[in-house]
């Protein structure tokens, strides 16, 4: 996966934060999984976008965003979902913790936005 920012809407929407620590097994599967994942969440209605990283030592966490509780519990019950949900349980984690949380602020700041120092052009 690419990295790169998700852009939902202003506040408030909500997060769904999945914070995993791999096996050693199943990578090509792993991540063929993973890439499908965000391939259907982009199907589902009330997606947002998403956001994901993983370390070398096997700590990853990817953040779904949503526009409310009711898309997230779609996302949950849809059958492919369940279905490698249930895979990674048996094959790729070793653990994993799942928060949801409602986003009432958010804001960011990009160096390509900054204003330019005259001392620096």
């Amino acid at each position: 996966m690419s990295a790169s920012f998700a852009t939902p809407p202003k506040p408030p929407y909500y997060a769904v934060i999945f914070s995993s620590l791999r096996t050693d097994q199943g990578d090509d599967a792993y991540g063929e999984a993973a890439a499908r994942m965000v391939e259907l969440a982009a199907q589902q209605p009330g997606y947002l976008g998403v956001e994901s990283t993983r370390g070398a030592d096997g700590f990853g966490i990817t953040v779904s965003y949503w526009i409310d509780e009711a898309s997230i519990l779609g996302w949950k019950r849809n059958l492919e979902h369940t279905a490698i949900r249930e895979r990674g349980r048996k094959e790729w984690y070793q653990q994993f913790e799942l928060r949801v949380a409602k986003v009432e602020r958010a804001y960011g700041w990009s160096r390509s936005d900054a204003p330019r120092s005259p001392a620096h052009e």
